[in-house]
């Protein structure tokens, strides 16, 4: 049993749990309870780390995970120092992290909906971890195929992210690209139509077919798009909305996008 604060390996998730470079340079996050343990691929967990109390109490499915993996136990003030939130569930392990090539993202496939069309969320310089990850599940639900970001989003192994994904970050294929504009760009060229969320749309989001190749762009929380990527998309389309709201939350933004497209292509 671990016990001590001190512990070089307590200090080294603490350090996955702080700090991007940490994450980036040993190749791994980490996730926090049971539900996140059992769905997360058995070959990408490195460590398991367990309370007493959580082990003991366990139902005897998950004690046989917690075995499977080799959990370490660890005191309650050890586990609370390692967690990123105020009232740890017990237990948390290191998983490796996910390199996906960007074919695995643009290539169509979703495993609800066997080989489709192309369904791709485009985020740019969204900066809210739990915006982020909520974006990531309900892209899921929506059987979006892939998702591109820039290198101003978030980083999709922050806690935050992670816990708000409830799972997703494990089955969404996703890449950040350098160049947004110009990804925007080789897309089209790849015969998928790229719809940018913008206020100057013309027409409304509902009136488009979604049924073929599609991407979904969705800008900043504060900012919307950058202008270079705008002028690359394909459309933009705009959400109409009552009363003097001026703007849409990013994630409520893209489900209502995505859930269009998920709703025309079960016609």
């Amino acid at each position: 049993m671990i016990t001590s604060l001190n512990n070089d390996r307590v200090r080294k998730v603490v350090s996955y749990i702080e700090k991007n470079k940490a994450r980036r340079e040993d190749d791994v996050f980490v996730i926090e309870g049971m539900k996140m343990l059992r769905e997360a691929p058995v070959l990408q967990v490195r460590e398991v780390y367990v309370t007493e109390k959580f082990a003991d109490e366990a139902s005897e499915d998950d004690k046989e995970i917690l075995w499977r993996y080799g959990a370490e136990t660890v005191t309650a003030e050890v586990m609370k120092k390692m967690a990123a939130t105020q009232t740890p569930q017990g237990v948390l392990a290191v998983v490796s992290q996910y390199h996906y090539a960007l074919e695995e993202v643009l290539e169509g496939y979703n495993k609800d909906m066997g080989s489709a069309q192309p369904l791709l969320l485009v985020l740019e310089n969204i900066q809210d971890p739990g915006n982020l990850g909520t974006m990531l599940r309900s892209s899921e639900g929506a059987g979006v195929t892939g998702v591109i970001l820039s290198k101003g989003c978030a980083d999709m192994y922050n806690p935050k992210v992670v816990r708000s994904t409830m799972g997703s970050i494990f089955r969404m294929p996703f890449i950040y690209v350098e160049d947004l504009p110009n990804m925007v760009k080789e897309l089209a060229q790849a015969g998928i139509t790229t719809y940018a969320a913008h206020l100057k749309g013309k027409k409304n989001y509902d009136e488009f077919d979604y049924t073929k190749p599609t991407a979904f762009l969705i800008g900043n929380e504060g900012n919307g798009l950058t202008k270079e990527t705008a002028d690359a998309a394909s459309e933009y389309v705009l959400i109409p909305m009552k009363g003097e709201v001026e703007s849409m939350n990013a994630a409520t933004s893209s489900a209502i996008l995505t859930f269009e497209a998920s709703r025309q292509r079960r016609r």
